[in-house]
This record gives C-alpha cells, sequence and structure tokens, in this order.
C-alpha cells in the first residue's frame, strides 16, 4: 500500500514554520494541492508577514507541486471562510485540513494575566473550530473528509505554566470525540495529533543534545496517515523523535454503592476499588457510560432492565 493524496486538496493552518510546513510538504510531495496558512506573526501571536507561507509555496511549487498562500487569521472566522472558499473556487473542492496553528504565551496560573489565557484559547480553540466549521458542511456535501486537530502532552497530562496552552489543547479530545460520532455517515474521520517537537514554538524548552532528534519531519509521518484514504476515526496519536505512540481514555469498572453508603466517608474509604484499573475499558459515546451505570445498579438491586 502507498498513501498518495493525488486530486485531495489540504488546508494547512500554522505552515509557514515548524511541524506545519513539514506537514504541508509531506502533503505536497505526495500529491496534495495544499493551501500553506499562516498568519506570520511571532511565537507569542503579536505581528503578521506573508513572507513564511510564501516561502513553503515556493518551496512545493519548485518540486512540482500546487500551492497558495493564505494569511487568514484562524480565530477570525470571516477570514478563514474566505481562505475555504479561495481553496474551493480555485481547486473546486477541500479534502484535508490539519488545524496546526498555535501560539504560546507561558506563565503560571497565579502570574498569568487572563488576556492571554484567552488570547491562547482564541487562537488553538477557536481557531481549530473556525476552520473545521468553515469546511464541515463542504465535507459533508462531498461525503469525505480528514480532519486532524494538533493537541499535546501539556494538554493530555500536563506541563507547569501552561494552563492556557494546556486547556485548549485538552479540549480538542472533546470536540474528536463528538466530531467523529457527527461525521461517520459522511465519511468524515477526525483525529488528534499529539506531537513533540524542537520547533519555533518550543525553542528554549528542549535541551540542546536532544533537539536533532525531535525534528519536524519525525512526525510528519503520522500526520500523513491520519490524514489519508486509510484514517481510522477517533484516534489520539502522539509522535516525536520517530516514535509513534495512541494515548486512550479509559473508565474503571466502577463500583455501585447502596443508598445508605452513598457517602463521601463511604467513597473515601472504599476509593480503592473505585479507582481499580482491572476491567476498566474504552468507552464509544457518552451514552455508553450512562449504561453501564445503569446496568451495573440494576445488577446490584435486581432489577430487570427492558431488552
Amino acid at each position: 500500500m502507498t498513501i498518495r493524496f493525488d486530486g485531495r486538496v489540504a488546508i494547512v493552518t500554522g505552515a509557514g514554520n515548524g511541524l506545519g510546513r513539514s506537514h504541508a510538504l509531506g502533503l505536497a510531495a505526495r500529491g496534495a494541492k495544499v493551501v500553506i496558512n499562516d498568519l506570520g506573526g511571532t511565537r507569542d501571536g503579536s505581528g503578521a508577514s506573508s513572507d513564511a507561507a510564501l516561502a513553503v509555496v515556493e518551496e512545493i511549487r519548485t518540486a512540482g507541486g500546487e500551492a497558495i498562500a493564505n494569511g487568514a487569521n484562524v480565530a477570525n472566522y470571516d477570514e478563514v471562510e474566505a481562505m475555504v472558499e479561495q481553496a474551493r473556487s480555485k481547486w473546486g473542492r477541500v479534502d484535508i485540513l490539519i488545524n496546526n496553528a498555535g501560539i504560546l504565551r507561558d506563565a503560571t496560573f497565579a502570574k498569568g494575566s487572563l488576556d492571554d489565557f484567552w488570547k491562547v484559547i482564541d487562537v488553538h480553540l477557536r481557531g481549530t473550530v473556525n476552520c473545521t466549521k468553515a469546511v464541515w458542511d463542504l465535507m459533508r456535501e462531498q461525503n469525505y473528509g480528514r480532519i486532524v486537530l494538533t493537541s499535546s502532552a501539556s494538554g493530555l497530562y500536563g506541563n507547569f505554566g501552561q494552563a492556557n496552552y494546556g486547556t485548549a489543547k485538552a479540549a480538542m479530545l472533546g470536540l474528536m470525540n463528538v466530531l467523529h460520532l457527527e461525521g461517520q455517515k459522511n465519511d468524515i474521520r477526525v483525529n488528534v495529533l499529539a506531537p513533540t517537537a524542537a520547533t519555533r514554538m518550543t525553542e528554549g524548552l528542549i535541551p540542546p543534545p536532544i533537539v536533532p532528534l525531535l525534528a519536524p519531519e519525525t512526525i510528519t509521518p503520522g500526520l500523513l496517515f491520519l490524514a489519508s484514504e486509510e484514517a481510522p476515526s477517533k484516534v489520539i496519536l502522539g509522535a516525536g523523535a520517530g516514535v509513534f505512540a495512541c494515548s486512550h481514555l479509559y473508565e474503571t469498572d466502577g463500583l455501585f454503592l447502596h443508598e445508605q453508603e452513598r457517602t463521601p466517608e463511604v467513597i473515601a474509604s472504599r476509593f480503592g476499588e473505585i479507582s481499580n484499573p482491572e476491567g476498566e475499558a474504552a468507552l464509544e459515546g457518552a451514552f455508553d457510560q450512562t449504561m453501564r451505570f445503569v446496568r451495573k445498579a440494576a445488577g446490584a438491586l435486581g432489577v430487570k432492565l427492558p431488552s
């Protein structure tokens, strides 16, 4: 099997540098027509320039591919809609959306300003929602779409000084879970990439000796798989240094407590049983949890459920 993107149109946000650039080049090298979106600001989101996006477009064209530059601010829905229309007008469709644009304004929660907190949320979360919303109906009409949301270990597991960034990145999990369900009938597959890379965004945070191991190019093969016709859906794919792994959200089997036992003291005394990982399972949707709990309670109480 060879993964190709001939005839496919992709939008990659934040594609002027780092991971976005690597993803865009990888898609173009395998036949995709690519919109190189980049506002061209600094790491904290200030300023704007088209130079980086135009340079990536030139790289792709020099290699024989097709690409156009776009400077939309992903936090502005009108600009995002215009970007999608630009792609549709030129190439007739949009098959792939790579939500990669982001900024950093790191500070502890105590010292960070709310303005900085919401600015990070605007770019990462609002920007991802804007771009996804702008292509959603088009992908439904096509009965085809591949959407990749970019998360981070900071959102999945936490990182000191990144409450704003971690909040936005954790939100990708909830967005993926719902869009996976809503996109199924139209073959829209939605996945999360959780990369760790040495880029402009992480400059000064990664020890110099290991920087070469964490090149963006070590991550892009995973992205290309998630954007392909053969892609799964509802997957969190971690990637870095040439290593690829899947993260999962599980729920423990749980413990039924009779009414007279439902006190915080009993929960505290039996928390070892409640948190016991034996029998834990991944759930497909919110009502899976509801029915698991109902079945467990019914079994303990001897109540027969309707079939």
